[in-house]
């Protein structure tokens, strides 16, 4: 996974100070999948401040350039990334497709929304890293829509380790505006959570699935 540590740590305080990451150890989230976690992560809040998004769209758009070449295509994934995807493809003067989590029930069942010819360089856009399990759904479908796909960039991941097996078992390079380990100790050294906290963040990290409230 790749990532700039000056990027790394402004995005991190910029999503702290608008509560797009909530950090809170002692009254812990809980997540779809059922996992308990002391972080919850809303990378969409960042469309609503702009100034933010455009710090955003412009970092987005300035590496996905450095980091995989200009493609032909940006693809948003649905729902989370389609804003900030949109953002980005305008600033590059490039094409835009969103892709849904599976294919429309009705109509032409289309999952990539938008127009795509085989054999086009996409950069999938995406706001927030976890497993990357559907993340790379939408890579899938690209794929088998005839798109090569070049490289994927996201605002924030949570750097676990399933995440880059599974990016690496799809053959796929991630880049991100920021990341855990450089969140930590951001928030650490603006007083966003002491040092007992930071390690109870470190222990969900090491084992996000087997944490819980008794790990308190």
């Amino acid at each position: 996974m790749i990532f700039n540590k000056d990027t790394a740590e402004k995005t991190a305080e910029l999503l702290l100070q608008i509560n797009a990451i909530k950090l809170n150890p002692k009254n812990p989230f809980t997540w779809a999948s059922g996992w308990k976690s002391p972080i919850y992560c809303d990378n969409r809040l960042t469309l609503s401040f702009p100034a933010i998004r455009n710090y955003v769209r412009d970092e987005f758009a300035k590496n996905i350039e450095k980091q995989f070449g200009k493609p032909d295509v940006i693809a948003g994934v649905a729902t989370g990334a389609i804003g900030i995807g949109i953002l980005v493809a305008e600033s590059l003067g490039l094409p835009f497709v969103y892709v849904r989590p599976e294919p429309k029930k009705h109509g032409r069942q289309n999952q990539v929304e938008g127009f795509l010819q085989k054999g086009q360089n996409v950069v999938v856009v995406e706001d927030l890293i976890s497993t990357g399990n559907s993340s790379l759904l939408a890579v899938e479908a690209l794929r088998e829509a005839g798109a090569n796909v070049k490289g994927m960039a996201a605002i924030f991941t949570y750097g676990f380790g399933v995440a880059e097996e599974n990016f690496k078992n799809a053959k796929l390079d991630l880049y991100t505006l920021s990341n855990y380990e450089n969140l930590l100790n951001l928030a650490l050294a603006k007083k966003y959570i002491t040092e007992t906290e930071q390690e109870i963040l470190k222990e969900w990290s090491a084992n996000p699935a087997g944490w819980g409230v008794e790990a308190l």
